[in-house]
């Protein structure tokens, strides 16, 4: 099969919609299919790219101010309707409804090629970035659910990671004509493994071999509430010998290090920034328990990391995160914001090794049931069977 995906936000960003979408790529083009990505440039001015084994097409775009290295097409519909007109596929996935998915949704509505349309991300997503919004955050959400609705209905096909996201849509559901089904983001589980980690790694980054550590890994923005993990860790450090790690980067970064040195947390904390595919591999092999503080997850790439990696789990109760971390099966889920339950749960596990063990345990089984394997042997059924149709 010749197949298009679209994505206005892809590697290198991190972010779930970018890894996913490179994840689907790499994995249909391994299965022997033709497959182009269109995404935003990543310097300004169109180019063509080879990635590994499938070719990526960037549009003109520009800095998008609310995101670290995001860039955004502004107009790009007549590049996308060349490089459509040009590559003829069979079926076309969109990953985001912004610019160059409206623009793909567009013209592929106009040819008749059957779409198929994954929904990703929720409006806080968003909305916790633009803080000046706040105030009306609740009428805009309701809006973007709204548009939401409209754009999905123009497809043929709508997924979604988790039997979750699919409620979060609401009454909406009930407007979309389309089928709806969801379909795991998954994981390539031959990378993330139960082992040890590389002593380069710790070496590295300075990181202590003689207390637990309690890890995250993502991307650093306001909408994952990062403050009410670190305030969590204050906590516990009044209780035991711990540390935290803290992976990536973000637009809350400057403010997450200010808060920890206000705190005296700093020698508690290892900030690493930016790192490469390779040493996240690594570093979910450190942690003896993960932390996702985040309410707005509609699955959770990296905590499905975690889990492969053998950590257990503290998560929000909000979101898709109870499909993931099960209640004092793999971890312990808390309130939204609930420093004390967060520190509660996270103390709990590193100072119980039995427990620790039993939870690392249920966190591998469940993570098995979320091959990226199974993931792709979906998605080339349900493009199939669109284009038998």
């Amino acid at each position: 099969m010749k197949i298009l995906i679209a994505s206005d936000l892809y590697w290198p960003a991190v972010n779930g919609v970018a890894s996913f979408s490179r994840n689907l790529a790499q994995g249909l083009a391994a299965k022997g299919h033709d497959v182009l990505v269109i995404a935003p440039s990543q310097t300004g001015k169109k180019y063509k790219e080879v990635d590994v084994n499938y070719a990526v097409v960037r549009t003109v775009a520009v800095p998008f101010p609310f995101y670290q290295n995001f860039m955004i097409s502004i107009s790009p519909y007549r590049e996308v309707k060349k490089i459509i007109d040009d590559f003829q596929p069979d079926v076309i996935h969109i990953q985001m409804l912004l610019m160059i998915g409206q623009a793909v949704m567009k013209y592929g509505n106009k040819l008749g090629i059957p779409i198929v349309s994954t929904n990703h991300a929720m409006p806080e997503n968003l909305m916790d970035n633009l803080r000046l919004l706040a105030p009306v955050a609740r009428p805009i959400n309701y809006m973007l659910k709204r548009y939401g609705t409209r754009f999905y209905a123009k497809s043929d096909y709508v997924t979604l990671p988790t039997k979750s996201a699919i409620g979060m849509f609401g009454s909406s559901v009930d407007r979309l004509t389309s089928p709806i089904e969801a379909v795991s983001n998954g994981i390539d589980l031959s990378r993330f493994t139960v082992s040890a980690p590389s002593k380069a790694i710790i070496k590295k980054f300075k990181l202590p071999t003689d207390r637990p550590i309690i890890s995250y890994i993502g991307r650093l923005d306001a909408e994952k509430h990062l403050s009410v993990l670190i305030r969590a860790f204050e906590m516990i450090l009044a209780k035991t010998e711990a540390h935290l790690l803290i992976v990536g980067f973000g637009t809350d970064s400057d403010n997450l290090r200010l808060l920890a040195y206000e705190l005296g947390l700093s020698e508690y904390i290892t900030f690493t920034g930016r790192v490469s595919d390779e040493e996240i591999v690594e570093l979910h092999k450190v942690g003896a328990v993960y932390c996702m503080p985040s309410p707005a997850e509609l699955q959770s790439i990296a905590t499905l990391e975690a889990m492969a990696s053998g950590q257990p789990i503290v998560a929000v109760d909000a979101g898709a995160l109870n499909e993931l971390c099960q209640q004092k099966r793999n971890g312990y889920l808390c309130d939204q914001d609930d420093e004390q339950q967060i520190a509660d749960g996270l103390f709990k596990i590193i100072t119980d090794s039995k427990l620790r063990q039993t939870m690392s345990q249920e966190s591998v089984a469940i993570a098995a049931t979320h091959d990226l394997k199974n993931t792709i042997k979906r998605f080339e059924e349900i493009y199939s069977d669109l284009i038998k149709a």
